[in-house]
C-alpha cells in the first residue's frame, strides 16, 4: 500500500494550483470566523454612511454654488444644495417634472429620498452586500496567510477531530483562529467555522489544499480521516511539506501503524482497539473505565496535565512529590516514574503528573 500511497504523493506534488491562486480566488476554499453583527446595528452604520456621503455632497456643492444655476435662475440656496445632492447621489437625475417651490423640495429631502433609499437598499442591497463580502473576505485571507504561524491543523471533522478542537480549546487554551480545519464536507466546515475556527474545504490528500492551510508553517498536524489508507496518503503529504511539525494521526487498525511511522507521524491513536479495550475492562471492573474517562475529561475531576520541573525539585525523587507523577520527559523521551532514568529529576526536565480540575462553576465564589 505505501508504494501507491507514494506514487499519489508524487502525482499530487507535481501541480499546485490551489496554492498558486491570488487570494481573491480563495474566497470559498478559506472561510476566516465571523464577528456576530446584529441586523440593527448594520443597518444602522449603512444610514450613518449614506448620511456623510450627503453631507460631503451638499458641502461641495454648497461652497462652489456660483457655478450652479436652477431653472428659477436666483442662484441655489442650501436648501437648493441638499436638493442636488439628494437626487444625485440616488441617481434620480433630471426630469420633465421637478419641484420648483422649497416646500415641494423639502418634502422631496425629507419624504421622497428616504423613501427611495429604501428602495435602493431593497433592490441593490444584497448585491452590494456580497460583492462588500466577498471583498472583506479576500482581504483577511490575505492578511491571514501572511501572517499565520505555529498553528494547528486539523483535518478531519468528524467524531475524532471535533474532540481534538475542543480539548485545543479547553485544555490547551488554543485560541480559535489559531487552528484551522480542513475538511472536504461544507456541512462539516459549518459547524467548525461557528466555534470561530478557519476552515479549507478540500481533500487533505492534495498537497496543494495543505499548502493553503499553511501546514509548511505549522506547529502541529492532527489527521483524523474515517479511512486509514487516507491517514497513510495524508500524513506522507503533510510530512514532506511540514518536516518539523508534529503530526498526530487517528487509525482503526493497528496494523497500519508502521505505515504511519514510517510516513512521518510522531504519535499514531488507535481508535478501535483502544475503544474495544475499555469495552472489555468495562464487563468485569467498570470503575477502571470510569477512572480513565475522568483523567480523559479536562473540565473537572482528575486530568493528566504535563509541567516543567521547579528549581527546588531537582536532584529529588519523583515519587517523593506531592503530585501523582506518572513519568518525565528528558531531552523529548518519554520515561515512566518505575524507570531507572526517572530516579532523580534533573533541570530541563518535564513532569507528566496527575492534577485536580476544579470546574468553573465551583470556582467562582
Amino acid at each position: 500500500m505505501s508504494r501507491r500511497v507514494l506514487k499519489k504523493i508524487r502525482r499530487f506534488s507535481l501541480t499546485d494550483p490551489l496554492a498558486d491562486q491570488p487570494d481573491h480566488a480563495l474566497v470559498g476554499v478559506i472561510t476566516m470566523p465571523e464577528t456576530a453583527v446584529s441586523p440593527l446595528r448594520a443597518i444602522v452604520k449603512r444610514i450613518i454612511g449614506a448620511l456623510l456621503a450627503l453631507t460631503a455632497t451638499v458641502l461641495i456643492v454648497y461652497v462652489d454654488r456660483d457655478s450652479y444655476t436652477d431653472s428659477a435662475g436666483d442662484g441655489l440656496s442650501l436648501l437648493d444644495c441638499f436638493y442636488y445632492a439628494t437626487v444625485s447621489l440616488s441617481t434620480t437625475g433630471y426630469g420633465d417634472i421637478s419641484p420648483v417651490t422649497q416646500s415641494a423640495r423639502l418634502i422631496n429631502v425629507l419624504v421622497i429620498t428616504p423613501l427611495r433609499v429604501l428602495f435602493l437598499i431593497v433592490l441593490v442591497g444584497t448585491t452590494l452586500e456580497v460583492l462588500t463580502e466577498r471583498s472583506r473576505q479576500a482581504f483577511r485571507i490575505q492578511k491571514w496567510r501572511s501572517k499565520v504561524r505555529d498553528h494547528v491543523v486539523v483535518i478531519g471533522f468528524g467524531t475524532k477531530g471535533r474532540a481534538a478542537v475542543k480539548t485545543l480549546l479547553g485544555d490547551d487554551g488554543v485560541e480559535p483562529n489559531r487552528i484551522v480545519v480542513v475538511d472536504p464536507d461544507q456541512t462539516a466546515l459549518d459547524s467548525a467555522g461557528a466555534l470561530g475556527l478557519v476552515t479549507v474545504h478540500g481533500s487533505a490528500t492534495r498537497s496543494d489544499v495543505l499548502r493553503v492551510a499553511g501546514v509548511q508553517r505549522a506547529r502541529a498536524v492532527v489527521v483524523a480521516p474515517n479511512r486509514d489508507d487516507s491517514a497513510v496518503l495524508i500524513t506522507l503529504t503533510a510530512r514532506e511539506l511540514a518536516p518539523k511539525a508534529h503530526i498526530v494521526v487517528s487509525v482503526r487498525e493497528a496494523e497500519n501503524v508502521h505505515l504511519l511511522k514510517q510516513s512521518g507521524a510522531n504519535q499514531v491513536v488507535i481508535s478501535s482497539e483502544t475503544a474495544g479495550r475499555l469495552l472489555g475492562i468495562a464487563t468485569s471492573t467498570p470503575r477502571i473505565v470510569d477512572m480513565v474517562e475522568d483523567l480523559l475529561t479536562p473540565e473537572s475531576g482528575l486530568a493528566i496535565a504535563e509541567r516543567q520541573v521547579e528549581p527546588g525539585e531537582a536532584g529529588g525523587s519523583p515519587r517523593h512529590l506531592s503530585d501523582i507523577v506518572l513519568g518525565l520527559v528528558r531531552d523529548g523521551v518519554l520515561y515512566r516514574v518505575d524507570a531507572p532514568e526517572a530516579d532523580a529529576i534533573e533541570p530541563g526536565d518535564r513532569l507528566l503528573y496527575i492534577r485536580k480540575v476544579t470546574p468553573a462553576a465551583e470556582s467562582r465564589p
